[in-house]
């Protein structure tokens, strides 16, 4: 019992942990991205220590060709110098040394051989290590795009159907309104057909007779009456000239 409720608790955290995962697949990026850095470090720490043993490989091929060399003059200054006992010594030490640094040489080529495909190797799993990352960058950015995309979408769609449902409401208002400026308008007709235009026709027969007594008198005045005044002037004609010898 104890071991199924510990699977069905694993499996529990296994969908919440998948859920954020794919909620925030950006922090998970981020997360391959640091493991990846810490993993390279590592590596490299490595190759350092790998790097170091080529270094004293080195260091102990350089140590021996210089005893190499010291031998090989020992050797040759005491045999002819008739010392062929201290000779034999240092031709028996030239040949141990001899040895060695045949056997250092031969290491230190396999571990270049060995460093320099270490390094290639790092930067091959580098590479494609960032090759994937930009995918996923290029793929995580596809996807908000396309999830915002359909998002949009889905609110367009439900506009539409929000905005198809309100027919009834926009008929409903817009009989209102019809109804409203109908009944304006008739408040208006109602409004001109109570107005008094008595004293405005009573106003325009008084400055009609007003106007007529000021004519009449200007009439007085000019010696002139109101017949001829407003009779039209006769045009005048000229006969034809007569000629008088």
């Amino acid at each position: 019992m104890l071991r199924r409720a510990l699977n069905l608790l694993r499996g529990f955290l296994g969908l919440f942990i998948s859920g954020l995962e794919k909620s925030n697949p950006e922090a998970l990026l981020e997360l391959e991205k640091e493991n990846l850095r810490e993993q390279i470090a590592r590596y490299n720490d490595g190759l350092a220590s790998h790097a170091g043993l080529c270094e004293r490989l080195m260091s102990q091929i350089r140590n021996l060709e210089a005893e190499e060399r010291n031998l090989r003059a020992k050797a040759a200054a005491n045999l002819k110098a008739g010392n062929r006992e201290a000779a034999g010594q240092y031709a028996l030490r030239l040949q141990t040394v001899q040895t060695e640094l045949q056997e250092n040489r031969g290491q230190l080529e396999q571990a270049e051989t060995t460093y320099r495909n270490l390094v290639k190797a790092r930067e091959v799993a580098v590479s494609a290590a960032r090759a994937k990352i930009e995918n996923l960058k290029s793929a995580i950015t596809d996807m908000r795009m396309k999830k915002a995309m359909a998002e949009l979408a889905e609110i367009a769609s439900g506009m539409v159907s929000s905005i198809g449902g309100a027919g009834d409401t926009l008929d409903r208002l817009t009989e209102m309104v019809n109804e409203e400026r109908e009944k304006a308008a008739g408040r208006a007709r109602v409004a001109r057909d109570q107005l008094d235009f008595s004293g405005v026709q009573v106003k325009e027969a008084e400055q009609k007779a007003l106007a007529d007594q000021a004519l009449a008198e200007f009439a007085a005045r000019e010696g002139l009456t109101l017949d001829e005044a407003t009779a039209a002037p006769a045009a005048k004609t000229m006969g034809p000239v007569s000629e008088t010898g």
